[in-house]
């Protein structure tokens, strides 16, 4: 039988808790962002590489959770209208994270901090990108290579998936249903991933189970309160948040 405090202390597991807690809320509320809020929260105390391990399990069950309550119906579309995106995702997914063992800890800080300020700083300055028609099939092989790229590393690929959505004007009933399907085989490519990698082992395993009766919990409170307020400013206001803790994870990185 293995401990869970074997990897962390009972405080810092309360944190932890808490945090994911905020998580699952934010995603309930908005349909992303519990990664990043794990990412650049947990990041705050705890060491990075377990950070990345205790967010897979309950991204998996999260992300199926969005992906049933949008409907099989919306996923089967989503999969074909978007296939080119989420193949070349999931695959780069599963290929960079096989690296994240090799990054030491302190340049492991910057990589998790960079990309949740610049892509919190692209949402909130309302940025996306411009597309001909010509240049929908050569995007979405590239944006899905990036989104790829970053997830395997960071455990996130909800912002460049978003601005991927963005830029091909997708409804927002559609969007949601679209970013479900995409979140959920993400995450089931990280799971693999990281079983390879090594980052999820016996040792982290339970850290990761552990949180996901607060992702859960966090998530259905989202559910049930996210359209009892103005969603746009809620938004807003949780960017603001990610890129101070952001901000701060790569100070950890470059001063300790």
């Amino acid at each position: 039988m293995f401990d869970l405090f074997d990897q962390i202390s009972p405080a810092l597991f309360g944190f932890a808790v808490a945090v994911t807690l905020i998580g699952g809320f934010v995603k309930g509320a908005v349909g992303f962002g519990m990664p990043l809020v794990m990412i650049a929260g947990m990041g705050i105390l705890i060491e990075p590489q377990l950070v990345v391990a205790g967010i897979v399990v309950p991204i998996v069950l999260t992300n199926i959770m969005q992906v049933a309550r949008a409907g099989l119906g919306p996923a089967r579309d989503a999969v074909k209208e978007h296939w080119r995106f989420i193949s070349v995702a999931c695959l780069m997914i599963l290929v960079s994270a096989q690296f994240l063992r090799a990054i030491p800890s302190d340049v492991m800080f910057i990589v998790l901090g960079i990309p949740v300020v610049i892509l919190c700083a692209v949402q909130l300055a309302g940025w996306r990108p411009q597309l001909g028609p010509r240049m929908r099939r050569p995007f979405e092989w590239v944006a899905g290579f990036l989104a790829g790229v970053l997830g395997g590393l960071s455990g996130t690929w909800g912002p460049p998936t978003v601005l991927y959505l963005l830029a091909l004007d997708t409804p927002r009933v559609k969007q949601m249903a679209v970013q479900g399907v995409i979140f959920g085989l993400g995450s089931v490519m990280l799971f693999f991933g990281h079983l390879g990698s090594g980052i999820l082992n016996w040792q982290t395993l339970p850290f990761s189970l552990a949180l996901v009766v607060p992702a859960i919990a966090g998530m259905w409170v989202g559910f049930r309160l996210g359209d009892k307020f103005d969603q746009d400013r809620f938004r807003r206001v949780t960017l603001l948040v990610l890129i101070v803790a952001g901000a701060n994870l790569i100070r950890r990185g470059l001063f300790g």
